[in-house]
């Protein structure tokens, strides 16, 4: 299906001992940049990205390969207080990857203090036994000199045995980031095919495109509450023998009101969360993309085991094997 879709990555490398291979994760509280981080180091988007906290919900595997070896990202959500089973989900999802890894990064904000998420994080990572890379994000929003005492603050709190500032938004120094990476990486054979950038299903790809332009589109107080399910992704040949995908999918939320604002005034809000949806899965797939929306209500459906496996979060997938 990934091949299928055109979601390939960075070229072929013969199986080599030299090779280093092994999984990484990015830990940090919300909205500190892993997501897009992460889709920079790939080079395309896998994990949606917005300006509000709590976006990535599940484990996100990808892969980078290069004449290096292989690394395998498991994006996590951010670490916070949990407020339903959602949210207890994804904080599960983030210690439990923390356990599962080879190497830690863990991304904070180039700011002179250190609050009470990244207090709780720090002492979780005092008891870790593996390399911990600190980075330092979104350095592109502070002066050079201003980066130098969140080195020094952070220093004193943990031993790192990387740290490395940099902008995932414009790439400055994640060159320098994947070759930390890889220091600390065991020699061993690859996990994947040199040409797989994930190892998520597509319908799940296209689910979390379409909550990111809806999270982009609606009012802070929606989001949160908001899933979408995929009804049918089928691809077909148009009349003129060219590929088209028909997608239909449904924005789950959890209050009739809410119902009112996704689709807006007319239908003007699903359309743009559909036009704008459509553009990115279009890109993913290479090919044209019938895309039509629906709209239910799941009152309290973060709260519920069975809705919340339904829509892609369950419980089993983080238990112990």
């Amino acid at each position: 299906m990934l091949a299928a879709s055109g979601i390939t990555g960075n070229g072929a490398t013969a199986n080599n001992e030299n090779l280093k291979s092994g999984f990484v994760t990015f830990i940090g509280r919300p909205n500190v940049g892993k997501s897009t981080l992460m889709n920079n180091i790939i080079g395309q988007k896998i994990a949606i990205t917005s300006n509000k906290p709590q976006t990535t919900r599940n484990r996100i595997q990808t892969v980078y390969t290069d004449e290096r070896g292989q690394i395998v990202f498991v994006d996590t959500p951010g670490i916070h207080k949990a407020k339903n089973k959602l949210g207890e989900y994804m904080v599960n999802a983030a210690e439990r990857t923390i356990k599962d890894v080879d190497v830690i990064c863990y991304l904070v904000e180039p700011k002179a203090f250190i609050g009470e998420a990244e207090s709780k994080i720090l002492e979780r990572l005092k008891n870790v036994k593996k390399p911990i890379i600190l980075v330092i994000n979104k350095i592109d929003m502070v002066k050079k000199e201003e980066v130098l005492p969140v080195i020094d603050m952070y220093r004193k709190e943990l031993e790192f045995d990387e740290i490395v500032p940099v902008s995932a938004r414009n790439g400055n120094n994640v060159e320098d980031l994947k070759e930390a990476i890889f220091d600390y990486l065991p020699y061993g054979p690859m996990y994947y095919d040199a040409d797989t950038v994930t190892d998520q299903p597509m319908r799940q790809i296209i689910a979390e495109l379409i909550r990111e332009k809806a999270l982009y589109c609606l009012e802070d107080e929606i989001p949160h509450g908001i899933a979408v399910e995929i009804n049918m992704l089928k691809e077909r040949q148009t009349t003129n023998k060219k590929p088209i995908t028909d997608i239909d999918a449904t924005i789950i939320c959890e209050r009739d009101s809410h119902k009112g604002i996704i689709i807006g005034k007319g239908g003007n809000m699903l359309k743009r969360i559909g036009t704008d949806a459509r553009f990115e899965i279009e890109k993913q797939l290479e090919m044209k993309v019938n895309l039509k929306l629906w709209v239910k209500v799941k009152k309290e459906w973060r709260d519920s085991d069975i809705l919340m496996k339904n829509f892609g979060y369950d419980k089993k997938d983080l238990a112990d094997n």
